[in-house]
């Protein structure tokens, strides 16, 4: 069948429009009655244009009877789309029909004709028959439009076809209108000349046909319309790993290329058939090692004829495996947030678990962990999980140490430096706000609390006076006694008290030295 290309806007079409614009103003400036004999023309090539539309849609429902009586189970969902449109426009454009006789019938009387009317400057009839206050009919036909138009431009992709329906097809009231209280049907049909009302309702029967054929170009790329011939056919295996765990199992999806889902090819595994209508495989590996599968597809070429391929891959099943590490050393610190990684090769990270003994584990990421353990000089044991095949298998125990965490290095902030003992200006020592503590050996970067600490001045004659500070700042005696150093005199930081973040508070061995420079 031929290809279908969406319908455009033909030049005859866009000039009709153009015309029934022009006519439409003109009468609105109240030219004489001559003018609206045009309406007849324009009516009548309207109603040519509307008639090659609803032709082209015809074709289009023929090719939906074809493909469905050819291949139901793929056509049916856009089939059955495609008889609604058929319904509700036919519905609407009969509605129409209708209108155009009452409104004709009511100019001309029971011998009435659309098509040759003798009344066309009849200023009743429209105005009687859509807006009489019993029997008009203008709101039923402004409700069908809108209902219309909604379900139609729902069925619409292309923004800009929506578009395009939704202005034909528009029920607005111009704001000079709604100033004077009219509805759509007043201001369309009120004191309207016989002629121009079934011009315009005519107009309305060609944008319901268009937007139609819209919708059924729309619904026809939805399925294949066209036959689809292949020069060559080839038989795939598609596992999904060719790396499998011992107890795990191993999964391939076997196709045909091109292959039609609503006509599955026939596969064999080793002369043995297949019973899966998706064409996948699988078995249960129960031994390590290299493996190949091998086997034959078989489908009907478009003549009938068995078209037969054989197929084969290889893959590999390998024992459970994991990795779990501690991302600073091979120990873990108790009450410290100790950053783990996990993974698995060939499963995802996000497929992949861990669990803890001795501690508490919380997750920051995929395959990312932060373990804080609590049993110092004891162990933490840690178990890796993974999901594969609907199902979770261990991969691996490991353990790890548990200590204490180490002593600090105790330091006094002098802008962003650490001192650490040795020749420091009077100035900057008095600027300084105390003591710090940290662990910062490349490796750990943990900053401690200090609780308290001593300094140790020494008098002329060369006595001990010790001064305790209960924070981490100088006293204010502690700062005097430094002010009264003089170049060269020295005094020691000692007993140094700091808490880490496990809680536990230590004294540091040694002593500071400081010398005033």
């Amino acid at each position: 069948m031929g290809k279908i290309v969406k319908k455009k806007i033909s030049p005859r079409q866009k000039m009709i429009n153009l015309m029934y614009v022009v006519l439409m103003a003109m009468l609105a400036l109240n030219v004489s009655s001559d003018v609206l004999k045009g309406f007849g023309l324009i009516d009548e090539k309207l109603t040519s244009s509307t008639e090659s539309s609803a032709r082209l849609n015809e074709e289009v429902y023929k090719k939906f009877d074809q493909q469905y009586q050819a291949n139901p189970t793929k056509v049916k969902v856009w089939y059955d789309k495609a008889q609604v449109v058929r319904g509700m426009t036919d519905s609407l454009y009969t509605l129409i029909d209708e209108l155009k006789y009452d409104i004709v019938k009511k100019s001309d009387g029971d011998d009435a004709d659309v098509q040759n009317i003798r009344h066309k400057e009849d200023l009743e009839a429209a105005t009687q028959i859509m807006l009489s206050p019993v029997s008009g009919r203008g709101e039923e036909l402004h409700d069908a439009i809108v209902s219309y138009r909604e379900r139609v431009t729902s069925m619409l992709v292309s923004e800009a076809q929506r578009e395009l329906v939704e202005h034909n097809l528009n029920t607005d009231v111009p704001l000079e209108a709604k100033l004077t209280g009219k509805n759509w049907q007043e201001y369309m049909f009120e004191s309207m000349p016989t002629a121009a009302a079934v011009t315009l309702l005519t107009k309305l029967q060609n944008d319901i046909r268009y937007a139609e054929g819209q919708v059924l170009h729309d619904l026809v790329t939805n399925i294949d319309v066209k036959d689809v011939r292949v020069n060559q056919l080839n038989a795939y295996v598609i596992p999904s790993s060719r790396t499998v765990v011992q107890g795990g199992k191993f999964s391939a999806q076997i196709i045909m290329a091109a292959v039609d889902t609503t006509r599955r090819p026939t596969i064999f595994i080793a002369d043995k058939e297949i019973k899966d209508n998706h064409g996948t495989y699988e078995m249960i590996c129960t031994r390590t090692g290299d493996y190949t599968l091998k086997g034959h597809i078989e489908i009907l070429d478009g003549e009938g004829q068995t078209v037969k391929r054989n197929f084969e891959q290889q893959y590999t099943v390998v024992a459970p495996s994991a990795t779990v590490s501690a991302d600073i050393m091979n120990v873990l610190y108790a009450g410290y947030d100790n950053p783990m990684s996990v993974s698995v090769p060939g499963v995802p990270t996000n497929q992949v678990s861990l669990s803890m003994t001795g501690g508490t584990l919380k997750q920051t990421a995929p395959g990312k962990y932060i373990a804080v353990p609590t049993n110092v000089g004891g162990e933490a044991e840690f178990t890796v999980t993974a999901r594969q095949e609907g199902r979770n298998q261990v991969m691996g125990k490991f353990t790890y140490r548990v200590r204490k965490l180490p002593d600090p290095t105790a330091f006094i902030p002098v802008g962003d430096k650490h001192f650490m003992g040795g020749r420091l200006g009077k100035s900057q020592l008095i600027a300084s706000s105390g003591i710090g503590a940290a662990i910062d050996d490349g490796l750990l970067n943990i900053p401690f609390s200090v609780k308290g600490f001593e300094t140790v001045f020494f008098d002329n004659i060369g006595n001990a006076i010790p001064e305790v500070s209960s924070s981490a700042n100088f006293t204010e005696r502690q700062k005097n006694m430094i002010r009264g150093l003089s170049r060269g005199k020295r005094f020691f930081i000692t007993k140094i008290r700091a808490q880490g973040p496990d809680g536990i508070e230590r004294t540091l061995n040694g002593a500071m030295e400081v010398i005033i420079n």
